[in-house]
């Protein structure tokens, strides 16, 4: 009888056993494996960011991995790079296969919005406050979070600085010198101030690329447009109802329309720019065109020109009209929703808080080899610049900004965080009132894909000129949209979801 009930006894505590790490292992996400119970155990971090892999990264983030470990992280880091021009369908696609990384940039302007809404990232309600408390209470006092939050739940880690990217013009100065142009610094203020340059300086350099971007996006600011970024839907900032309408109806695409055609014509715009792949920046840093549109930031930053001999000169556009800052989410980290090691992750993004030193080593890279100090400023080694560096500088580098560890460098001089701060709290840069609105496509996915199909079959060439007559072509582009495109059921449930962010804001 006693044997008999030992051996009863021996079989219920090993299911209660049993039935405790089951439960255990559900609540703390799944199969996900808990790294924080595993002592001593090294653990390999995956992070994916976008650009190119700068030749010390691997040499840097080992140096990281043994700075984390002296404080008791012991991890180790796999850091891959995805050229941007590959990033959105090669980041989603993986996603898709349920690929199991750690970490990944991502940001508005890539496939933020699409990764959120179809559930890629991790929610991070309860995880973020327990293990990254520092970089936590930094988001409650900047109250940033709110952009990163999608039906209640907290699916990104967004960057902690204040810019805004309303359009400046700039020219290279030292060919428009040259050739006899001259512009006061701000003079540029309108599409028609910037049409009678361009046309000076194609006048000047027939044979030179002079700009790759259409005057749309200037359109939009003189409006006051709100873009959603959603498939060429926005609305009015004056508009107290904001009546979400489509791009092409508005009176202001003709206007744009009208002068693509002409820039178009007259060789202004590169024949290539509607499927050049080479970004705008890197067009502008290599003297490939005379003419950029760009943002209050690299106005004043050092563009990393590969010729000494080039200068810029930059104007702000429509300075009387209101535009909104950049959100939270143009730079943000996001933890993959497969990750097996999201407590260790924020564990290190924590750290990077308070460690300058830890800042250092990520943002800048090894002292001596990848940079070096001149006073608090780093600085390219002897021998390099921004096209050649090792480290410094590197792609995706900017969601770890942090306003407290900054230092200055070659491209942001001493200060220049301050003013860029400065600038968009003027009370021309505001708050977009649709910050954070991630609007889902489920119900209208037919009705987009044929949208889009016409918007580039149709609506691209328009934009940069290359469509027939501007009123007839404008007209018939619209029309098709209202049509084929389904556009009232678009706007009807984008209106619907608008309506809901702004209310419940």
């Amino acid at each position: 009888m006693p044997n008999f009930s030992l051996r009863r006894l021996t079989v219920l505590l090993t299911a209660v056993v049993l039935l405790g790490a089951l439960l255990g292992a559900c609540s703390g996400g799944g199969d996900r494996e808990d790294p924080l119970a595993a002592d001593g155990e090294e653990v390999t971090l995956k992070f994916i960011f976008g650009g190119e892999k700068k030749a010390a990264t691997d040499e840097v983030w080992a140096k990281v991995s043994e700075h984390v470990k002296a404080k008791g992280l012991n991890v180790k880091f796999d850091i891959r790079f995805v050229p941007f021009k590959e990033f959105k369908t090669k980041i989603q696609a993986m996603a898709a296969a349920g690929d199991r990384w750690d970490l990944n940039f991502d940001s508005n302007w890539l496939s933020y919005k699409e990764m959120a809404s179809r559930g890629s990232y991790m929610a991070l309600n309860e995880l973020l406050p327990e293990y990254a408390p520092d970089l936590y209470a930094k988001y409650l006092e900047q109250g940033t979070l709110s952009s990163a939050t999608r039906n209640g739940s907290i699916i990104g880690l967004p960057w902690t600085m204040k810019m805004n990217e309303r359009p400046y013009v700039g020219w290279r100065s030292d060919l428009a010198e040259a050739a006899g142009i001259h512009r006061e610094s701000d003079e540029v203020q309108t599409v028609e101030d910037l049409d009678e340059l361009l046309h000076e300086l194609k006048k000047a350099y027939p044979h030179a690329n002079v700009t790759r971007t259409p005057p749309l996006a200037l359109y939009l600011l003189r409006e006051e447009w709100i873009d959603l970024a959603f498939h060429g839907l926005g609305f009015y900032l004056n508009d107290p109802n904001r009546t979400v309408q489509a791009i092409e109806q508005q009176p202001f695409y003709l206007e744009s329309a009208r002068m693509s055609k002409k820039w178009n014509d007259a060789k202004i715009l590169s024949l290539d720019a509607p499927i050049d792949n080479e970004s705008g920046a890197e067009q502008w840093r290599n003297g490939k065109i005379l003419s950029t549109v760009t943002s209050h930031e690299w106005a004043y930053a050092d563009p990393g020109f590969v010729d000494p001999a080039f200068r810029q000169q930059m104007s702000l556009l429509y300075p009387d009209k209101r535009f909104p800052n950049r959100t939270a989410l143009a730079n943000v980290l996001a933890i993959n929703r497969n990750s097996d090691h999201p407590e260790l992750v924020l564990r290190f993004l924590d750290m990077l808080e308070t460690d300058r030193e830890l800042y250092d080593l990520v943002q800048y890279g090894i002292k001596g080899k990848t940079y070096v100090l001149n006073g608090e400023s780093a600085q390219f080694p002897e021998g390099m610049q921004y096209t050649t560096s090792n480290y410094l500088e590197w792609e995706s580098g900017w969601a770890f900004w942090k306003p407290q560890f900054l230092r200055p460098t070659p491209v942001y001089p001493e200060g220049f965080w301050v003013k860029e701060a400065e600038f968009a709290s003027l009370p021309i840069n505001i708050k977009s009132p649709t910050d954070g609105l991630f609007i889902s496509d489920e119900s209208i996915k037919d009705e987009l894909a044929a949208r889009d199909e016409l918007a580039n079959n149709l609506g691209k060439p328009i934009e940069f000129g290359k469509a027939g007559d501007p009123e007839l072509e404008t007209a018939r582009y619209a029309r098709l949209q209202r049509e084929d495109g389904k556009l009232d059921v678009i706007v009807a449930e984008v209106q619907r979801q608008v309506d809901e962010h702004i209310v419940g804001k």
